[in-house]
């Protein structure tokens, strides 16, 4: 049977988008092979990327001064390819430090020759807590600034979108990507990795304005310069074609649910309702700041911590699965993403007040 499947990623997917992936296997478009059998520079498989693209365009409302370029490696091979791409070395940038997956980015650019200043940093509050809008000064001479408006293991989200000036504005939004609609335009580079609202593991979005591509500095592997990228439609290297269909998929799902106007409407009923229950419980809370609270990420803390791993592994005999918090944090989380329907955040609010009234 189909679980709830709460993992942070790889995250539950759209049911219907893996159902027609399943009954494509075998023979895609009549080609009696899979779309993972199939060249990649046939006509076939580059009209699949060429639809992909253009339904990402639309339902993000991408301007077309913006390249879209569908990579290898995640989110994670972005924090080395960014400052390899956005600036030369000896240059300096800008980050707002809110938790594990930032402080990954400024590791990164920190072995590239770079003046990383850190700008903001929630470190006081256990990054429990995002910057306040006007609470920090961006050095108008950085080459970019850098933020992670989602961090999935803290479950702490930016409630707005920082202003930057003439800085390009960067974001790893990989776990909020299509959640719901955002400005493209406020951004000089988005990425994502795929693997939590857009498919499986090992495909990395990047959308990047026109002015910021072909700065790459000498040396720069061909498959990461942005610029060799997008000359050659993101296939200068064989691209994870399965991770590229699947998208196109899990795009009109997407479309067809009513776009990111009505995914960000569930999306925000999911989240009030589970914060909702955690608030007005006895036995729970959750150690995030009011203003701060991810939609896509719900951690919480349980009154008696020894039963963590009993609450675990009862909650997934139940059918509500991967609910343990990160092994850096401990506790539990709820990932809620685009795929997660609200009658599974209901079931595991059933479930967390049975196991609340049975181990109080």
């Amino acid at each position: 049977m189909r679980v709830y499947n709460f993992s942070a990623g790889p995250a539950m997917l759209p049911l219907a988008a893996l159902e027609q992936a399943r009954a494509e296997l075998t023979d895609w478009q009549g080609s009696g092979m899979s779309v993972m059998e199939v060249s990649h520079r046939g006509k076939a498989f580059v009209a699949c990327a060429a639809e992909t693209e253009a339904l990402l365009r639309e339902l993000l409302g991408v301007p077309s001064n913006y390249k879209v370029l569908f990579l290898q490696g995640g989110a994670t091979t972005q924090f080395s390819a960014i400052p390899w791409n956005l600036s030369a070395a000896g240059a300096s940038i800008n980050v707002l430090h809110t938790g594990q997956w930032s402080a990954k980015a400024i590791k990164a650019a920190r072995q590239q020759d770079l003046t990383v200043d850190v700008i903001a940093d929630e470190a006081a509050t256990g990054y429990s807590t995002t910057p306040a809008a006007d609470g920090f000064r961006v050095d108008p001479t950085a080459a970019y600034l850098h933020y992670t408006p989602n961090e999935t293991i803290g479950g702490v989200e930016f409630g707005y979108v920082p202003e930057s000036g003439d800085v390009p504005l960067v974001a790893d939004m990989s776990s909020t990507i299509l959640s719901r609609p955002i400005d493209v335009s406020k951004f000089g580079l988005i990425y994502a990795g795929a693997q939590k609202n857009m498919g499986p593991s090992g495909l990395c979005v990047v959308i990047v304005r026109d002015d910021l591509v072909g700065r790459a500095r000498p040396g720069t592997p061909g498959p990461l310069d942005y610029a060799a990228m997008a000359e050659s439609d993101s296939m200068l290297n064989t691209p994870p074609t399965f991770g590229v269909y699947l998208l196109g998929l899990i795009l009109a799902w997407v479309k067809e649910s009513g776009g990111l106007t009505a995914m960000g409407e569930r999306n925000r009923a999911k989240a009030e309702l589970l914060y909702r229950a955690i608030d007005t419980s006895e036995y729970y809370r959750n150690p995030v700041a009011l203003d701060s609270r991810s939609w896509m990420n719900v951690p919480f803390i349980g009154a008696r911590p020894e039963l963590d791993k009993t609450f675990v592994s009862e909650a997934a005999e139940a059918g509500l699965t991967n609910l343990a918090g990160h092994r850096s944090v401990g506790g539990m989380r709820a990932s809620i993403y685009n795929a997660m329907p609200i009658e599974g955040v209901q079931a595991l609010i059933d479930f967390m007040t049975d196991f609340a009234r049975r181990n109080a």
